[in-house]
């Protein structure tokens, strides 16, 4: 392989109003999580927001030669916010961190016409496609008008290999979505479907968390994985 970047860390955004309120709906059981509008303008909960200022106050803490040299976000709004958060923590202590490059191809995973839905309203409203959805798994399963994880790997593959040539040698960080950190982890990897599903069954990647790959004899290597230290203060959820 040809020049790398140095490192690469994915970190996904804080906890947003759907993930808690998803949560929440999925607890008592109701169809409806009250979320409306576009998943895309999501933005972060209380909690994400107090995430978010922990992953700058823990950039702030580390060395110079450590923190990104290159920051790519999602156009997602709650990705959005967690950097600019961040980036205002870690300026308070002193820090300047780059501003961010939006990259479309690290949104994250479309759902089509279940978007924003709770799996309790996919039952009920659209029973043969979360029958469908069981009998193919979730890596496999594509929903109307969206994307499976299949999908995903395509324009993240595209993505890496821009990324390897534009800024190659240097520290990137990606603040993108759960289903980012699962795919990049499977191309990096080269994970087959029954190594990644036992990634997840191990646990969901948490909000706010760390997962990073660095440069060993010219290929990334995985060298952290859902790395949360700096959430012990303000506190972290588990929620998809």
């Amino acid at each position: 392989m040809g020049m790398v970047m140095a490192e690469l860390t994915v970190v996904r955004h804080g906890q947003s109003e759907a993930n808690l309120a998803f949560a929440a709906a999925e607890a008592a059981g109701r169809l409806d999580s009250g979320v409306v509008g576009r998943d895309v303008d999501v933005p972060l909960s209380p909690l994400g927001r107090a995430q978010a200022l922990a992953v700058g106050r823990r950039l702030a803490g580390m060395r110079p030669s450590q923190r990104p040299q290159v920051v790519v976000c999602s156009p997602y709004r709650r990705a959005g916010q967690t950097w600019e958060l961040a980036r205002a923590a870690a300026h308070d202590m002193g820090a300047d961190l780059p501003s961010a490059y939006v990259d479309d191809r690290v949104g994250d995973r479309v759902m089509g016409r279940l978007e924003l839905m709770t799996s309790a309203a996919i039952e009920a409203g659209f029973p043969k496609e979360a029958a469908r959805r069981r009998e193919v798994g979730e890596f496999a399963y594509r929903p109307p008008g969206g994307e499976s994880f299949d999908d995903i790997a395509v324009r993240l593959a595209r993505a890496v290999t821009d990324l390897h040539a534009r800024h190659a040698g240097q520290r990137v960080w990606v603040i993108a979505h759960d289903a980012v950190v699962l795919v990049m982890r499977r191309l990096i990897e080269n994970l087959t479907p029954a190594e990644l599903a036992a990634v997840v069954v191990d646990g969901p990647v948490a909000n706010a968390s760390f997962t990073r790959f660095a440069a060993v004899a010219g290929r990334l290597r995985l060298t952290r994985y859902n790395d949360v230290e700096h959430l012990a203060e303000v506190g972290r959820d588990r929620e998809p």
